[in-house]
């Protein structure tokens, strides 16, 4: 008789998971938990000045929190204005040249905030760092995405 061994990866991390997998997974951990509470404004704003209109997606707001949460886990004491302007875009003018311009920043500020009341991210003194709990978080989804448990 042959034996079916399955593997069992242990010690992964957020940085061994692709991007796009990893947010992807992590919205819908956020939207299945329902501790994230969907702001009133949600379907009004866009996310950038850049930006000629607001995302198509209804549910955009949990890939956003997904991905500020890996941005804040790549590189800590990141902030605002840092996530502004790595969230910004070229912003098209006709036939005028397009501009760089940074996104939202009272998006990316309440994003910050919704992390914080999960315990992912906590204040520092310049911008936000993972807490121990938020590293715990991110490492078990990611461990997730690479042994396959859905």
């Amino acid at each position: 008789s042959t034996k079916l061994v399955i593997m069992v990866r242990q010690g992964v991390t957020l940085k061994d998971v692709p991007a796009d997998a990893f947010i992807k997974e992590y919205a819908a951990h956020l939207k299945k938990s329902g501790k994230v509470e969907l702001p009133a404004w949600h379907n009004l704003v866009k996310t950038s000045k850049g930006n000629e209109l607001a995302p198509y997606d209804a549910d955009w707001y949990y890939p956003r929190l997904a991905s500020v949460a890996r941005k804040v886990y790549l590189r800590s004491g990141t902030g605002v204005g840092s996530l502004a302007k790595v969230y910004g875009s070229a912003e098209r003018r006709g036939v005028c040249r397009t501009h760089f311009q940074k996104a939202s920043t009272g998006l990316l500020r309440r994003a910050l905030q919704d992390l914080e009341g999960l315990d992912i991210v906590a204040k520092q003194e310049k911008g936000r760092k993972l807490t121990t709990n938020g590293r715990r978080t991110l490492d078990s989804i990611a461990c997730r995405i690479v042994n396959g448990d859905n």
